[in-house]
């Protein structure tokens, strides 16, 4: 219960601190840079040392591609019917089939599976940079025909992100070096995570001029919320997978849409309007469809 109150309490501070104007203009930015750098880092340092690897965990590794896979079917199809133009296919694309899967995907794990099994969620949610990074990036390029795909500077994108270079280092370094000196350092500062990471959501939120994009608002939710877990569940039954690693692989597939979209789709002058609105939706209504899902994958799994 403590959890959900602490949830609300920052994510409500946050809208509350941004309709108030107490804070400057893009001042999630500030906190956004103390997650990335410091918190999510340490978060990678306390978790994955600990992981004992098996082909389970091809699982948690292979699910953030299969609902990006999915969700470039489903849009593409859904272009088929409704006509929309190459821009918004790709929001479309990002919006369903990027999850966020560390600034409300940790929090939620931490409250209905345990803060011990949040190493499996630092798996997916690296997976998830990687595909923001390469085919999310390559999504946007395509809708510029004067932007021209440059892998290089793709793959550079990738390895100076600082919560990439942390999951390598983390991984790595065990095997020279004993970290467990630093397990008290690396407990305090990803303990920051959460409570920084909803505040920052809190202040990013934006639901304006919504009835106008309610066919395309209603069915990135509609895949986000419900059919891109709705599909990893179906491959986990079919492969007869139980226990916790399929648990969490699908209830990190439920998080809402990934707010980096946002900030990518800025970076290429596109208007991020549909997308913010798919983003502040899907986080707020995704705290009564993961509560349900928390359930239903609980009693099947």
């Amino acid at each position: 219960m403590t959890n959900f109150i602490l949830i609300s309490i920052c994510i409500l501070s946050g809208l509350l601190f941004r309709n108030l104007g107490k804070l400057p203009k893009d001042s999630h930015k500030s906190i956004n840079a103390w997650i990335l750098y410091v918190a999510l880092p340490a978060v990678s340092f306390k978790y994955l040392p600990t992981i004992k690897w098996s082909y389970e965990l091809l699982l948690p590794l292979l699910s953030p591609i299969i609902i990006f896979i999915f969700a470039k079917i489903f849009v593409s199809l859904f272009k088929k019917i409704h006509k929309i133009d190459n821009i918004t296919e790709s929001i479309l694309i990002l919006t369903c089939g990027l999850s966020n899967t560390s600034f409300i995907g940790f929090p939620l794990v931490m409250s209905y599976f345990g803060e011990e099994n949040l190493n499996i969620a630092v798996i997916i949610d690296q997976i998830t940079f990687i595909l923001l990074s390469s085919v999310g990036l390559i999504t946007i390029l395509k809708t510029n025909e004067k932007e021209r795909i440059d892998p290089k500077k793709i793959f550079l994108r990738l390895i100076k992100f600082p919560p990439f270079i942390s999951f390598i280092l983390a991984l790595t370094l065990p095997f020279f070096l004993d970290l467990s000196y630093f397990k008290s350092l690396f407990d305090k500062l990803a303990s920051t995570v959460g409570p920084m990471a909803l505040f920052s959501v809190g202040l990013q939120l934006q639901f304006y001029e919504w009835k106008k994009e309610i066919k395309l608002l209603s069915f990135a939710l509609i895949y986000k919320l419900i059919i891109a877990p709705f599909i990893l569940l179906i491959i986990v039954l079919f492969l007869n997978l139980k226990g916790i690693i399929p648990q969490i692989s699908i209830f990190e597939a439920c998080m809402p849409t990934l707010i980096s979209s946002s900030i990518i789709l800025d970076e290429y002058k596109i208007d991020t309007k549909l997308c913010n609105l798919i983003i502040g939706f899907s986080i707020i209504i995704s705290f009564i469809t993961t509560f349900f899902w928390s359930i239903a994958i609980k009693s099947i799994l």
